[in-house]
């Protein structure tokens, strides 16, 4: 984890030297994301892109992109800010091989030039779901050692996160703000969701003015693409989200939203070691 050296003035241990302590504290707190959220209420998402990552308001950051249906939008407003970013990518070798193809892709059509890609642990799959089939059973624990355990490692020495979450695309995101403490994270990570207030008609703008290469399988009736046995078409005028774990009570995979809140608060590893 990233720490910040404070100098303390009331302290002098020498004539002309100050004491630094190291600030073990969060790196971000609900006050700092409401300033943030106040800071750039009404303003529009390029400027706003622009302003947080050239001026480094968010310290270290990386982008999280399942390069799904949607994705192509952000990383395209991202690359005209900073190429270099880190994009994560989740690869939990349950991905339907259009959305690996569309990846690369993707990367390529932006010039990106630090994809890095997560996979689960090796050891913990054999152990967990050796048979590959803990989806079918236990969709939370596949997404917990898939997803959110890999991502919650690599994220360890990131200050912040970017997401293309939009309100739009559930219920459960509706009332979701640009800026907020990440649930997974007891070090106060800070969530950025610039296109939260993104419509469907604005992202579906957005692809046709800058000719971005589409998901081939949104033209299939998948408006929602995750891992391929998790995921069906969805009818029209359903919810983009309702072909996500259909005939399950889940909505998210865990990453967003911890699909056990409490073995995220007692668990120092941001998860629960009993899966």
């Amino acid at each position: 984890m990233a720490t910040k050296a404070k100098a303390d003035m009331s302290s002098r241990p020498q004539p002309g030297r100050e004491l630094d302590r190291i600030d073990t504290g969060p790196r971000f707190t609900e006050a700092d994301a409401i300033r943030l959220n106040r800071m750039f209420r009404g303003q529009d998402t390029h400027e706003m892109l622009g302003t947080v990552l050239k001026d480094n308001l968010l310290g270290e950051v990386a982008i999280v992109s399942s390069f799904g249906a949607e994705s192509a939008v952000l990383l395209h407003l991202i690359a005209q800010v900073d190429k270099t970013i880190p994009v994560l990518f989740l690869d939990t070798e349950k991905h339907f091989p259009e959305t690996l193809a569309y990846r690369d892709e993707l990367v390529a059509f932006l010039g990106l030039t630090d994809l890095r890609i997560l996979t689960p642990e090796v050891e913990e799959i054999a152990k967990k779901d050796e048979a590959g089939l803990r989806w079918s059973w236990d969709p939370d624990g596949c997404c917990e050692i898939r997803k959110v355990k890999p991502l919650a490692k690599a994220l360890a020495d990131f200050d912040a996160s970017i997401t293309g979450r939009k309100a739009f695309q559930a219920s459960t995101r509706s009332q979701l703000p640009r800026f907020e403490i990440d649930m997974t994270d007891a070090q106060g990570r800070l969530k950025f969701n610039p296109l939260i207030d993104w419509t469907a008609a604005d992202i579906e703008a957005y692809m046709v003015e800058h000719d971005l290469p589409r998901h081939p399988l949104v033209a299939e009736g998948y408006p929602s693409i995750g891992c391929s046995p998790c995921t069906h078409k969805v009818a029209p005028g359903e919810d983009p989200r309702s072909g996500r774990w259909k005939g399950w009570d889940k909505t998210e995979c865990g990453i967003h939203s911890p699909n056990n809140p409490d073995a995220y608060r007692q668990s120092p590893e941001g998860f629960d070691p009993g899966l």
